[in-house]
């Protein structure tokens, strides 16, 4: 099986992997790593700010390492804000049925009310070296887009309300 982990920067994508690997032995993809492997590498002049390209770049990797994970039985779990809302699309109907998808979802008074906390935890798992561009206000942007995408294209998510305890249950 193989479980999809999508959302806006800061819902704690990676948290929750790191999670499902201590509980269920699952290993996961950070695309974040991916991304930061391929920028570095100089195998595209991309930058980490350029969230729309990377996604078209990234997307068709990632896409191929699941389908490859799924035929050779294999679990996996990967996550990243780099998960297109078309993803479904670029999967038959053998390798959905053993995907699971997640989308994580902060609502607009989990953020106004832990903000500072959003911040506090947010090198939990991964060291950020410029989290400037974190605000209230791209958080609620981010987290409302990600809302419409669920429900535009009828996509599971995990609404974050009133305290932190994301978890799944395989």
């Amino acid at each position: 099986m193989v479980i999809i982990i999508a959302g806006a920067s800061h819902t704690g994508k990676t948290l929750l992997a790191q999670k499902i690997l201590k509980k269920y032995a699952y290993p996961y993809l950070s695309i974040d790593l991916l991304k930061m492997g391929l920028i570095r590498s100089g195998a595209t002049a991309l930058t980490p700010e350029d969230d729309a390209e990377l996604t078209a770049y990234l997307w068709p990797i990632v896409k191929e390492i699941i389908k490859t994970a799924i035929e050779n039985r294999q679990n996996l779990v990967v996550e990243g804000i780099y998960v297109p809302c078309s993803w479904k699309q670029d999967f038959a109907p053998r390798y959905i049925q053993e995907i699971r998808y997640y989308c994580l979802i902060m609502s607009p008074n989990y953020i106004a009310k832990h903000f500072i906390d959003i911040i506090r935890y947010a090198n939990s798992i991964e060291h950020r070296l410029d989290d400037s561009a974190c605000t209230p206000e791209s958080l609620l942007a981010d987290n409302a887009a990600n809302l419409r995408m669920c429900l535009r294209y009828g996509y599971p998510y995990i609404l974050i309300e009133d305290e932190y305890t994301v978890d799944i249950a395989l």
